[in-house]
């Protein structure tokens, strides 16, 4: 009969560890705002409007990017795009990276993400450049606007 106490005693214990681990374990990060716009010149390519769309995972940081300042001239398949999105940051710049896209359209704006890289808990990020490189072709932007609503906060 101690058997069963003893069973039913560390059963308890154990259920008690996991809810509080479950109490003390870490929120989901949210990242605001979710989107924004900016303005990219990219020389010879052009310049347009970009939406960047961002998403956080703990430290992971996730941007989406889609930019009328680039637009293929022709059909581009997917998975054929890598980018490097800069950020600027009160403590520096952060970089995201990827080689991921839907496929895209002649005559369409470059769509490209995941890109991912690291964030820290209060980092204020705006985007300052964007590097994207097709079929080892490479453009290189640079931001001629402020994001609006205003820099993504971690």
């Amino acid at each position: 009969m101690h058997i069963g106490k003893i069973s039913l005693g560390t059963a308890l214990v154990a259920g008690m560890a996991v809810t509080g681990a479950l109490v003390l374990a870490p929120a989901a990060s949210a990242v605001t705002p979710g989107s924004a716009t900016l303005s990219f010149n990219c020389g010879a390519f052009g310049s347009g409007t970009a939406t960047i769309t961002a998403s956080q995972s703990g430290t992971t940081a996730t941007f989406n990017l889609s930019t009328s300042a680039i637009t293929s001239p022709i059909n581009i398949g997917a998975n054929s795009v890598s980018s490097t999105l800069t950020m600027s940051n009160t403590s520096g710049t952060r970089t995201f990276t990827g080689s991921s896209n839907p496929a895209i359209t002649a005559g369409k704006p470059i769509s490209t993400g995941p890109l991912t890289g690291t964030v820290a808990a209060g980092d204020s990020l705006s985007a300052k450049s964007l590097k994207v490189v097709v079929f080892g072709i490479t453009a290189n932007c640079s931001a001629t606007s402020a994001q609006s609503p205003g820099p993504f906060k971690f």
